[in-house]
């Protein structure tokens, strides 16, 4: 049912960071947000209850995997901020929603680099190992250990800093020459770094491969082993991660699911973006996307930081 609304420029996310809304503005129970309230000064007209939601997160996703896919990190380092700060997607369901975004969003591209020969072989099979008991321990701790708003977004901050920082001070590894000089990592080891890589996912809502990646390619593997390995980790722990708080869910008095719309919408924009970001990837200096995302996420993790110590 459409409500009718003749205010000044109100944003959803105001309803989950303490701000006071108008009496009008009933607080709506936000596992099931179906409006977004972003309005213009003197606007009055109808906004509509259902579908603007998972417009909006198809959109976005879209947008920010053509600009994320080209410097070789996942849209879902960027779209649990936008989930929180704009779709008003609330703690700690934003995290599996976000999980199953990497579960729609990846597929198109495993499929492709199977077509083309690269399943990841042992590799994936080792970093699966390792980061799906992982993303299971990771969620438990989001249920159990942070599920406030604070906690959590102290959590974002540390997990998006270092990885802005990492993005603008680093270059990308060409694609014909790793590194030789470089010593691989043993596979006892890799998988112990997948299981903590796992259980940031978990607890953040990414299924590591932002992480993983760089990691192989910098100990010497190539780029077209690393890549498909490391995004068949993010495809199995994500979905590890979605069963895993759906059966929470069963327990727990608080919003702990996926907003099944919401998700699905953004893997389906970020199917879409991550397709048409990785043809653009030829055509764009790589060195200056990832310093421009780098910043991006800087900011994004400092915004956060700021808002946990608060």
């Amino acid at each position: 049912m459409p409500v009718r609304i003749c205010r000044p420029l109100l944003f959803a996310w105001r309803n989950i960071t303490g701000h006071r809304l108008l009496p009008e503005f009933a607080r709506r129970k936000i596992a099931s947000h179906r409006s977004i309230w972003i309005l213009w000064p003197d606007y009055c007209g109808r906004v509509p209850d259902t579908g603007w939601t998972e417009v909006i997160a198809l959109v976005a996703a879209y947008l920010i995997a053509v600009v994320t896919t080209p410097a070789g990190i996942s849209g879902a380092v960027l779209l649990l901020p936008f989930q929180v700060t704009v779709l008003g997607t609330p703690s700690p369901s934003v995290t599996p929603t976000n999980l199953l975004y990497n579960v729609v969003a990846t597929p198109g591209a495993l499929y492709r680099y199977w077509r083309q020969g690269q399943t990841g072989g042992r590799l994936a099979l080792v970093l699966i190992t390792g980061t799906l008991p992982g993303v299971v321990a990771g969620s438990f701790i989001r249920v159990k250990l942070i599920p406030g708003p604070h906690v959590f977004d102290l959590v974002v901050a540390a997990v998006l800093i270092p990885l802005g920082i990492w993005l603008v001070l680093t270059r990308p590894a060409s694609a014909g020459k790793p590194d030789r000089r470089a010593r691989q990592i043993p596979a006892p080891m890799l998988m112990v770094l997948a299981a903590i890589v796992g259980c940031v996912g978990g607890i953040y809502g990414i299924g590591g491969g932002a992480f993983l990646a760089p990691v192989l390619i910098g100990s010497g593997r190539k780029p077209s082993e690393a890549a498909p390995a490391a995004l068949a980790s993010t495809f199995v722990t994500s979905a590890g991660g979605v069963i895993t708080f759906t059966i929470l869910a069963l327990q727990q008095h608080i919003s702990v699911a996926p907003d099944w719309p919401t998700g699905i919408a953004l893997g389906i924009g970020g199917l879409a973006g991550g397709y048409t970001g990785a043809r653009l990837q030829s055509r764009m200096p790589d060195v200056l996307i990832r310093r421009l995302v780098g910043v991006l996420v800087i900011a994004i993790g400092a915004y956060f930081l700021s808002s946990g110590l608060d």
